[in-house]
């Protein structure tokens, strides 16, 4: 079985050090990705996996954003100024207490940089990076499924009664999907603005009217790219 997962690591990598030891002015340029190839043990019979470590400003920036808060409430924890509550900062040995700040300088040197590991053959680091991070698609898919088209609870008993519900479902979110690439819209937003739209039809003795009001632009202009076929060129 093939994956590419996030990878979570404790210690800054060989990699990394090595970088910074071969330049020692410089900082790491943003985007940059560190490629660790990982071969399996001699008595292991996985297949050979890599790990990929990424620099971004960005994440940086917020990342250490957050410890400079932390330790801004450690500070005063240890100074007695607010209570001590949980914080990875505060180090307490017997009534003593005080800011690790060993602790603090490792979280920083990890703040820049994020792992990603894969067995896949022969990956390219922007692959890997880019497939993860449309994780979020997936997960998106199955909160939808759940939720919003309801596909549990099921309460057939019978196999094709169960097939046929999720064929509706799957069928659903299938459209749904379409709705939301086409148009940019949540399908929260879309299913809202249509909503309000409705076509009455009166009948007055032999004739049929229709009455409706017109569509908004925005509405009118989903609608025309929702509706929207490319053009199949023969070969």
């Amino acid at each position: 079985m093939s994956f590419i997962l996030g990878m979570k690591f404790t210690h800054v990598p060989n990699e990394v050090l090595e970088w910074r030891k071969a330049h020692p002015d410089k900082e790491i340029p943003d985007g940059h990705v560190f490629v660790q190839p990982w071969p399996p043990g001699p008595h292991e019979t996985r297949r050979d996996q890599v790990i990929y470590y990424q620099y971004r400003a960005d994440r940086a920036r917020r990342t250490l954003r957050g410890i400079d808060e932390q330790i801004a409430k450690a500070e005063r924890a240890v100074a007695s100024k607010t209570p001590v509550k949980r914080n990875r900062f505060v180090t307490i040995t017997g009534g003593d207490k005080k800011v690790n700040r060993a602790l603090e300088a490792k979280a920083r040197a990890l703040a820049r940089l994020k792992g990603y590991i894969t067995n896949v053959a022969n990956p390219s680091a922007e692959f890997v990076i880019g497939a993860y991070h449309r994780l979020w698609h997936i997960e998106k898919s199955f909160r939808m499924s759940k939720h919003d088209l309801r596909a549990r609870p099921i309460y057939h008993h019978k196999r094709e009664s169960i097939d046929a519900r999720l064929t509706v479902v799957f069928a659903a979110l299938a459209v749904t999907r379409l709705i939301e690439d086409r148009t940019g819209w949540s399908i929260k937003k879309f299913v809202r603005t249509a909503r309000r739209d409705r076509t009455v039809d009166i009948r007055a003795g032999q004739h049929l009217l229709t009455a409706e009001d017109p569509l908004p632009n925005d509405l009118r202009d989903a609608l025309a790219v929702i509706t929207w076929l490319p053009r199949c060129t023969p070969t």
